[in-house]
């Protein structure tokens, strides 16, 4: 049965995947009355949607979780270093029946406006169903990766065949056995799930434009004897993530690439690249900021590819080219690159010869090459950070839309506030460290930041929180100006909103680090909460 949300609330919590479960967990043990609306028919956010074959995470499991209640650290055990998306849909699920967190929530239903009252100091937020309430104040736990992009390739919504987003993946599977399947998109979900598709398609051709560096995850279940120390500990595992400028434990080296003798570098790319795993990114200080020293880790991957794969055009083809190594998203690996020795793969290199259409169930190149498919998956990635946001009518003071205050990029005060939207929030979001960290660790502080600050208003009579312009401005330069000296500015990568059409070339995420960051924002905490306008 659908829950009817309350007609009124102090808090509107909007989304049901990590960040709006711990949001209504904490807002009810403060006494607050809340509620969640969520557009999808159960929980889980970006794990209940993206059930495509291989989708998996590229934290480690023991990372990628909750630490705020210790019954739950010790109850639940992970079975792999890098948990699949079934495993964290049934944690998430534990999560919220072992908090009984299901009644709090509206599934199946759309929040579709979020317009601000001016006179009575709440929002009035409509649903696709018809609901109609008010709430004092509202939590954007709508995700970072929450809404699909497709790619602008004419004739593509009428495929002929099985269409299907990585993002949005059918709830009853996708039929791949002795299929004719074609994959648009070689990011993070491609690297995932093609080798999974090759296993059971008939022959599958992958549609490649930019070609991404790809590090062996080296999967593995976990040791029980190493689970049951870490559980005896977690706390204090967990309090070093919180301070560390990626929100994990990986250990950042020092030295310049240049100063090291590269008997001394192939030692340490192959230590990083046997182990497995993203921390190749952090073995020298300099890979952030340096192209000279980034390339000599993409050349050394460069390397591994040509030995991997057999045919030497192909591996040429997979090898990265046009940006530095460093600069995209670090893409972890199953099989990836093995995949393109199987007879039945082929390797279609679409910045050669483009897609131009697609036509019946035929994907048609500028050259006039047709590829006759029975499925066609789009690994096309999302719409990130305001996508979501975007996607509901919001209106602040004077009826003024949030587009129109982003219109040259997001403007926030430490992601969490915009000006001229008063007593609303954001998670992880925009201007904030978010998805270029171990996001669980910033949603836990964020949802802990937000909700806190809420509580804080209710204690000293305070009915609106607006951020105010000078703060937003000084973040939002701060935000720039960190990210500027960084090779993710020549990275042409979603992260700049490269993969949308239109959208303003902006790096919008806070690269000062988790720990940092969270020191700021205790410190606004401290003062009174410094940077809003309180009425």
């Amino acid at each position: 049965m659908r829950a009817t949300p309350p007609a009124e609330l102090d808090v509107l919590v909007v989304g049901a995947g990590f960040s709006g479960l711990y949001s209504l967990h904490r807002l009810r043990t403060l006494g607050r009355t809340v509620h969640v609306i969520e557009a999808d028919d159960d929980l889980g956010g970006v794990w209940y949607r993206n059930r495509y074959p291989g989708a998996r995470c590229d934290i480690e499991s023991v990372d990628y979780c909750y630490s705020f209640d210790d019954r739950i650290v010790q109850e639940w055990t992970w079975t792999e270093r890098y948990p699949a998306q079934p495993e964290i849909l049934r944690y998430i699920n534990f999560v919220a029946d072992r908090l009984d967190l299901r009644p709090g929530i509206t599934f199946d239903t759309r929040v579709t406006e979020l317009h601000w009252d001016q006179d009575a100091a709440h929002w009035r937020v409509a649903t696709d169903r018809g609901d109609t309430l008010v709430a004092r104040h509202v939590i954007m736990a709508s995700g970072q990766l929450s809404k699909p992009q497709l790619p602008a390739i004419e004739g593509i919504a009428g495929f002929a065949g099985v269409l299907a987003h990585t993002g949005d993946w059918p709830r009853s599977g996708v039929e791949l056995s002795g299929k004719r399947v074609g994959v648009i998109g070689t990011g993070s979900s491609g690297v995932q799930t093609v080798p999974q598709i090759a296993r059971q398609a008939a022959h599958l051709s992958v549609f490649q434009r930019t070609a991404h560096y790809a590090i062996p995850a080296r999967n593995h279940g976990l040791d029980p004897a190493y689970v049951a120390d870490l559980k005896s500990r977690f706390q204090e595992y967990r309090e070093i993530a919180r301070h560390h400028p990626g929100g994990t434990h990986r250990r950042i080296g020092t030295e310049s690439a240049h100063d090291v003798d590269p008997a001394a570098l192939e030692e340490t790319f192959r230590g990083h690249w046997d182990k497995g795993g993203p921390d190749i990114l952090a073995a020298y200080r300099d890979f952030r900021t340096d192209e000279r020293a980034a390339e000599k880790a993409g050349d050394f991957v460069k390397e591994r590819i040509r030995e991997i794969v057999h045919d030497p055009e192909t591996a040429e083809r997979l090898c990265p080219k046009g940006y530095p190594f460093g600069s995209k998203r670090l893409v972890l690996e199953i099989d990836y690159y093995t995949t393109f020795n199987r007879e039945n793969v082929s390797l279609v290199d679409v910045a050669a010869d483009p897609i131009v259409r697609v036509e019946g169930d035929e994907v048609v190149l500028a050259s006039g090459v047709r590829h006759e498919l029975d499925v066609l998956v789009l690994a096309t990635g999302f719409d990130a950070l305001t996508g979501p946001l975007f996607a509901i009518d919001i209106r602040g003071i004077g009826g003024a839309t949030l587009p129109e205050a982003w219109a040259d990029g997001p403007r926030t005060f430490l992601g969490i506030g915009t000006h001229g939207f008063p007593n609303l929030y954001v998670v992880a979001g925009a201007g904030s460290p978010s998805v270029i960290s171990n996001v669980l660790i910033s949603i836990e502080q964020h949802v802990e930041w937000i909700t806190d600050f809420i509580q804080y208003q209710y204690k000293n009579g305070i009915t609106t929180a607006e951020v105010s312009v000078e703060a937003q401005d000084r973040w939002t330069q701060e935000v720039y100006d960190v990210a500027a000296p960084t090779l993710f500015m020549k990275g042409n990568s979603w992260y700049l909103g490269a993969n949308v059409p239109g959208k303003p070339r902006v790096f919008a995420l806070y690269l000062g680090g988790v720990g940092h960051y969270r020191d700021i924002c205790d410190q606004v905490a401290a003062d009174d909460y410094t940077g809003f306008t309180l009425s």
